[in-house]
């Protein structure tokens, strides 16, 4: 008999909050992956869309799946720049080492939002995490619901 591998990647993690009901940020389920809110939004509107295969490589997923995940990818991006109102949507693909698998960041980037112009994370992880942005369960609310209405409209 085999064992089941136990993995203690953060994106797994997630996923599996998810699964149970217990991920607040949780917005919608698609083919492909999970659609959710940031924990903390610096950027409002911050957006992530986990895949549901434990992949660190988007070339190891299988070509079908790969092309669903991408054009899921492309519709939450969508979704976010049409309920977030952002003047530039960025993206990006991340999945660090320790086996953390691939998942989605949009960041709705305002003129200004940042002291100099340049990607998100030169702010750094104490200001992007700062307990300041962590949304009030109304804020949440609100922004789960936006998010929900234009993937709606888009699906």
């Amino acid at each position: 008999m085999s064992e089941k591998k136990v993995c203690n990647c953060i994106v797994c993690e997630r996923i599996e909050q998810t699964k149970q009901g217990k991920n607040p940020y949780f917005v919608k389920e698609l083919e492909t992956g999970y659609v959710v809110i940031g924990d903390h939004q610096r950027f409002k509107g911050y957006t992530l869309f986990l895949c549901k295969k434990h992949a660190t490589e988007i070339h190891f997923l299988d070509k079908e799946f790969r092309q669903k995940f991408l054009q899921e990818m492309s519709l939450v991006a969508e979704a976010a720049y049409n309920a977030f109102k952002p003047d530039k949507l960025n993206y990006e693909l991340l999945g660090t080492g320790n086996g953390v698998h691939m998942h989605w960041h949009f960041f709705p980037r305002r003129a200004g939002d940042t002291p100099e112009p340049g990607p998100v994370w030169r702010l750094g992880s104490t200001e992007m995490n700062h307990d300041k942005y962590l949304p009030t369960e109304e804020e949440l609310k609100e922004l789960k619901k936006k998010l929900n209405e234009e993937l709606n409209k888009l699906l």
